[in-house]
């Protein structure tokens, strides 16, 4: 049986489309996906992303876990910033992609993927056992609402004090948003300028009819899960279990950026990827656009003169671009005359580099 959010009679109040997504009932949409995708990108959009985990690290060695838990250096983190990080195993496959935030010298929020968060908890747990740290995953304590676009300053502005002009990218900050506690943070998934407000659980109601109020004037629609795809696909962002999963390396993905070897000490995973990150990889994750109207999807094949040389990992119409895209791991070297194999049919594709959009002032 699927689980709720606090958000479920709202959805269900302004005719969402409702889904299980990872074992939760969500929106996919409230009408037309085109017009909340384009919303986003011209004036706003609002997202029920509780379903994602919020796991808590607290205590004078936090850091140090998590140092030694994921790939990145979280405590080099200033207090009040985020970082985009990843947990592997000790093949190096990746578990699941975070974002991590550091709210105090000892306190940090770590953001999982509603499908993994359980197990992200699990590992940071048995991971810190050795440090002097408490691991608490608060996940049914956090509801989480994302204003995203262009025009989400200016709504969030009219229901905070909060310096938002202040408040740098990957950043966040505790305040009171229509009056509630909320950690607002400049973070999201969708290429726009936008906010995620962490907020407890009751106060998810009434900050969700406080946005949509607040945002009438500027053009806010609430948005589902499929207008959140298309919107982070366009800009070039993984989803786990598409262009991320357990065996893929950060280095497979092309985000080996993330990979700290030069903190100190040892971390899960350090040795097989030290052993695979000089390699050139055998795939690489490329951007690929339709010349014509049919869409590529998940799992289609990738051929060069009718031979396979990869696979599509998502797909689907692109508002912005006016063309179908995608994006699929390609054989290194297979940079020209690539085809997707739809049905039978093989459409021609032209390669691009990712994203496939980026907003104008970002």
């Amino acid at each position: 049986m699927s689980r709720s959010t606090p958000l479920r009679d709202v959805h269900e109040s302004l005719g969402a489309t409702l889904t299980d997504f990872a074992g939760w009932l969500m929106p996919l949409r409230y009408g037309s996906e085109s017009a909340e995708h384009n919303a986003v990108r011209q004036a706003a959009g609002l997202f029920d992303l509780s379903h994602m985990g919020e796991i808590f690290l607290t205590g004078p060695q936090a850091g140090q876990a998590l140092d030694y838990a994921l790939v990145g250096h979280l405590s080099a983190l200033a207090t009040g910033r985020a970082r985009y990080t990843m947990i592997v195993n000790e093949r190096g496959g990746v578990l699941d992609d975070l974002i991590v935030y550091r709210l105090d010298d000892d306190e940090f929020m770590v953001v999982a993927n509603a499908s993994n968060y359980e197990k992200v908890a699990k590992e940071l747990i048995e991971r810190s056992k050795a440090y002097d740290v408490l691991v608490e995953d608060r996940s049914d304590q956090y509801a989480l609402i994302a204003v995203q676009g262009p025009r989400s300053q200016e709504i969030l502005a009219t229901l905070t004090d909060a310096d938002l002009d202040g408040l740098k990218y990957y950043a966040g900050l505790p305040d009171l948003v229509d009056g509630r506690q909320a950690l607002i943070a400049r973070t999201g998934y969708t290429g726009e300028d936008g906010f995620e407000l962490f907020v407890a659980n009751q106060d998810a109601v009434p900050l969700w009819h406080a946005l949509m109020a607040a945002g009438e004037p500027y053009g806010l629609k609430p948005a589902g899960l499929s207008s959140r795809d298309t919107l982070r696909l366009e800009a070039g962002m993984p989803l786990y279990g598409n262009e991320l999963g357990v065996e893929l390396t950060p280095f497979d993905a092309g985000l080996g950026r993330v990979v700290k070897f030069d903190k100190p000490g040892d971390f899960v995973g350090r040795s097989a990827l030290e052993a695979v990150k000089d390699d050139p990889p055998r795939r690489r994750l490329v951007g690929l656009v339709a010349r014509g109207r049919r869409v590529p999807r998940h799992g289609y094949p990738v051929t060069k003169d009718g031979a396979v040389v990869g696979e599509v990992t998502s797909g689907a119409p692109s508002q912005s671009l006016g063309r179908p895209i995608a994006m699929a791991y390609v054989d290194t070297g297979a940079d020209a005359g690539l085809a997707v194999d739809i049905r039978g049919s093989h459409e021609p594709m032209d390669l691009v580099e990712l994203p496939f959009y980026r907003r104008n002032n970002k």
